[in-house]
């Protein structure tokens, strides 16, 4: 038997779906090569498990769960508050206080002293 994996790789269409690209694999060489195989529909590739040359099982990746915890800067850029490409974020304006001329990040650092 062959060392190296050679998946046959095949295209198919479903109705509504976008091409799909995977690779098949047989019953027997998944069994063999498993961590291969698994560490690349971890990778994001979509494997096609045979029998008989028949696709019967489809592997693929799982999204991670929603841990539940998003950070302050996230909520805000997902709210639409502020925008992050990748640099310093587009903050809003300051705050003015009204009747005054100073802003509230000065007045927080007199306060701080």
């Amino acid at each position: 038997m062959n060392s190296q994996i050679r998946p046959s790789v095949v295209a198919s269409r479903k109705s509504g779906m976008p091409d799909v690209v995977a690779s098949q694999v047989s019953v027997r060489d998944l069994k063999t090569h498993l961590s291969e195989w698994l560490a690349r529909a971890q990778s994001g590739e979509v494997v096609e498990v045979t029998s008989h040359r028949k696709p019967i099982a489809r592997i693929t990746a799982v999204k991670p769960a929603d841990s539940g915890i998003t950070s302050p800067l996230q909520k805000a850029i997902d709210a639409g508050l502020i925008s992050w490409s990748g640099q310093k974020p587009n903050l809003p304006p300051p705050v003015k206080l009204r009747g005054q001329e100073k802003l509230l990040s000065d007045i927080v650092i007199e306060d701080r002293g």
